[in-house]
């Protein structure tokens, strides 16, 4: 199943890559991120030898229990929010981090990477449309957490993520993908000196392909790569 779903997720990824056509300052190739939440490490293998190169996990405890019985069998991304309690087990195991949404948690972030000589590369999260419910920076806070993180000396800034709120219409969430976008093209006219923006990471199952149209190459897939979630 996960083979044939992963099929159909790359043909869909390209179908919205030609109707994207040409975005500047944005990458072209598309990363598939397997949301692995609640999901086993045997289906996890599955994924990564159906092509997945990247899997996302939202909890720290969940991860590193697979993390121990896997390895770095592929990229490690930290999708949930990050506790500052949390970031001392965090920081060894996962390759980029999403969730990073105060000058505290980036603080945090480079103290234990400077302590296993590790440049931490990390997204900030931005809550774009302003849920109460969801973590991330408001859209006009990004530019100053961007300055601040660029004069750490263990934190890469490597990109933007957004979660949109849910629309049963994926082409209600245009306007939240377009704004992050915007964004990052600001962002990359500020020419910061440790900043590398690849990764513009938005889009989920219901609305990956809108995502990609407006300029995502990340995306964050778990229904639709691995069915409904079993949980425990």
């Amino acid at each position: 199943m996960v083979t044939q779903n992963f099929t159909n997720i790359i043909k869909n990824v390209n179908i919205a890559l030609k109707q994207r056509g040409n975005k500047p300052g944005i990458s072209s190739d598309v990363k598939v991120l397997g949301v692995t939440k609640n999901h086993s490490t045997a289906v996890i293998r599955e994924a990564i030898a159906a092509g997945i190169t990247a899997i996302g996990e939202n909890r720290i405890q969940e991860a590193l229990s697979k993390y121990e019985e896997l390895g770095a069998i592929a990229e490690w991304h930290l999708i949930g929010h990050l506790q500052t309690n949390k970031v001392k087990q965090a920081v060894p195991v996962f390759d980029l981090i999403h969730s990073v949404d105060s000058e505290r948690l980036a603080v945090e972030i480079d103290k234990a990477a400077g302590k296993i000589n590790k440049r931490q590369n990390v997204l900030i999260q931005v809550n774009v449309a302003g849920e109460e419910t969801k973590f991330g920076v408001k859209s006009k806070e990004v530019t100053a957490l961007a300055r601040f993180i660029n004069n750490l000396e263990n934190v890469r800034l490597a990109g933007l993520m957004t979660i949109a709120p849910f629309y049963e219409q994926p082409e209600a969430a245009r306007p939240v993908f377009r704004e992050l976008y915007q964004l990052f093209n600001e962002l990359k006219a500020e020419n910061l000196a440790n900043v590398k923006l690849d990764y513009l990471s938005m889009g989920m199952t219901n609305d990956y392909m809108a995502a990609i149209e407006e300029g995502a190459n990340l995306v964050r897939i778990g229904t639709g790569l691995f069915g409904t979630r079993k949980y425990n």
